[in-house]
């Protein structure tokens, strides 16, 4: 019996994030992570905005900027939309001192976007999100996941993803 109930817990968590339900709530705080600020940083933030999450290995940083530099250009109510970037220090060889140090430096850059350290790869053991790559999650005003990417998004996947930002609002 406790093989079969530890069977299904693993079949359950290896899901990890699945458009259109709420996710675990994950918390990044400790020797986990946290935010550039040094707070704790909570998924339950994810929430009374529509928030597109970036979740990536420094190695890979340039993977998605088409979507940064396209979701800029659409001048998104900060009221109603925020952007979250959550570093995956454990993916790299970079030391964690100077990807703290441009973090901070980005922060003051773009206040309104939200900065955080994931120094054990939480969210690749606990959402299931690539490891070594960039993954793009928007969540919804409720905090349900609302469109996923592993990986390089195409043409096709930047276009849903802002109509469907669009639509939330």
């Amino acid at each position: 019996m406790k093989l079969i109930t530890t069977l299904l817990c693993t079949a359950v968590l290896s899901f990890g994030l699945e458009v259109g339900q709420i996710p675990t709530t994950l918390t990044l705080e400790g020797d986990k992570g946290a935010l550039v600020t040094g707070d704790a940083f909570s998924s339950t933030m994810l929430r009374d905005k529509v928030y597109v999450l970036f979740y990536v290995d420094p190695d890979e940083k340039d993977m998605n900027e088409h979507v940064t530099l396209a979701l800029k250009a659409e001048k998104f109510d900060r009221q109603n939309y925020g952007s979250i970037a959550i570093i995956n220090m454990a993916a790299t060889w970079l030391p964690n001192f100077a990807i703290a140090s441009k973090l901070e430096k980005k922060q003051e850059e773009f206040p309104d976007t939200i900065y955080a350290k994931d120094l054990d790869s939480v969210l690749v053991k606990e959402w299931n999100l690539e490891d070594d790559s960039s993954n793009v999650v928007l969540f919804g005003k409720d905090g349900k996941v609302l469109f996923l990417v592993k990986g390089k998004l195409t043409d096709e996947d930047l276009s849903t993803l802002i109509s469907t930002i669009k639509e939330n609002l």
